[in-house]
């Protein structure tokens, strides 16, 4: 088994891509992140979920999640739609995560010892400069656990 055996089709964002937008994109699809593409079509790095949440939560809850507790809910509703105007540019931290990039041959453990060193839940799959598709934790390990 190849990494073009397990590569599906993945939704990708671009830098100015609203942070609502990738935030329902992630939830919709229960995604673990997104791919982003730079101004070329060109996978850039992973924006992983956790980054998009960072914005939507207060900072002094971040630091001390106590203090979440004494927000009530409608409050809460509040924190996400601060996503409103903000960019994914805006959820990218200041050194993003490198995005593990295979080439369709990669075998299963290629793939994995990839994802592992990266530490990333999802891996690229480009061919000539062309996004395939991307092969997420969950699809590898379905994968290779059903074997």
């Amino acid at each position: 088994m190849h990494a073009r055996d397990l590569v599906c089709g993945f939704p990708t964002v671009t830098a100015g891509t609203p942070a609502a937008e990738a935030a329902r994109l992630l939830a919709e699809q229960d995604l673990p992140g997104l791919i982003v593409l730079d101004g070329d079509g060109r996978p850039l790095c992973v924006l992983p979920g956790t980054q998009v949440l960072r914005l939507a939560v207060p900072r002094y809850c971040q630091d001390d999640p106590a203090l979440a507790r004494v927000i009530d809910e409608d409050q809460a509703d509040a924190f996400v739609r601060a996503l409103g105007g903000r960019t994914v540019g805006e959820c990218l931290p200041e050194q993003p995560r490198e995005l593990p990039i295979t080439d369709p041959d990669a075998t299963v453990l290629e793939v994995a010892a990839l994802m592992a060193r990266t530490r990333s839940p999802l891996i690229a799959v480009v061919e000539q400069g062309v996004l395939l598709g991307a092969i997420t934790l969950q699809t590898l390990l379905a994968r290779a656990l059903a074997v």
